[in-house]
């Protein structure tokens, strides 16, 4: 994948997507909205063959996973085999346990997703890691976040810097994409916004995120993929992913 590209992440369709039949009919709703690229999360169980034929019937691109970080470490021959099936050109660790929580954790998690890493790229594939807020507690000074990427190998350890929960930890998205430009190949959007006095997902664009200097960050950053997510949506999944694509329209991203 040569040029920027928006993509939906499925997780935010994860309670249509438990079995074959309801994976096919939800892809066909993604195409329909306008997606032409998926990034795959949150599926039922289904044959990695029969996932990438209802892919290309719908002409949908499913060329990144969210994978987990036990099956990168303890299945990393059978997961490069099911990228190779579907064409992924990324692999996402998008969830770490509590036990890595803290400075040796961090440490330790950026050797292992280092030697992971350097195993996948042999076959072209990338792997990324996905934040959330808790890698902004500090430790000696540092972010999580910071240790795990000072601490790994930038050959083999790449960013998905997500812009909710980077502000939902007390930071700045746009500044926190420049600080890993040329190493953050994709971002994951979706908006913060308040009600009754509580944080909550919205869509791109309709919360209180600056859109403006996170898209020109990214894009300064060399991203790649604009990946849409929400976890918990405050309407019906689609029409949010929806709203998310054609805010990004909006916002200069075709």
């Amino acid at each position: 994948m040569k040029e920027t590209q928006i993509a939906a992440q499925l997780y935010t369709l994860r309670d249509y997507l438990q079995t074959p039949k309801d994976i096919a009919k939800t892809l066909a709703k993604v195409r329909k909205i306008g997606y032409r690229i998926v990034q795959l999360s949150g599926l039922g169980k289904i044959e990695t063959k029969e996932l990438k034929k209802i892919l290309d019937g719908e002409g949908l691109v499913g060329n990144s996973t969210h994978t987990s970080l036990e099956r990168l470490m303890n299945e990393t021959d059978l997961v490069i085999e099911e990228h190779k099936i579907l064409g992924a050109e990324y692999a996402v660790c998008p969830w770490i346990p509590d036990e890595y929580h803290n400075l040796a954790g961090y440490r330790r998690l950026a050797r292992e997703l280092s030697k992971t890493g350097k195993i996948l790229a042999k076959h072209k594939i990338t792997l990324c890691y996905h934040n959330h807020a808790f890698e902004f507690e500090k430790y000696d000074k540092k972010t999580g976040l910071e240790i795990l990427y000072s601490e790994s190998d930038p050959r083999y350890l790449k960013a998905e810097l997500d812009t909710y929960w980077i502000a939902y930890g007390g930071g700045d998205p746009a500044t926190w994409c420049l600080k890993y430009s040329g190493r953050f190949p994709i971002a994951h959007l979706k908006d913060l916004g308040i009600k009754d006095n509580k944080q909550l997902y919205l869509e791109v664009g309709e919360g209180n995120l600056d859109w403006k200097s996170i898209i020109a960050a990214c894009k300064k950053a060399g991203v790649k993929l604009y990946a849409v997510e929400q976890d918990i949506c405050q309407r019906d999944p689609l029409e949010s992913l929806k709203i998310s694509l054609n805010n990004l329209h909006g916002f200069g991203l075709k």
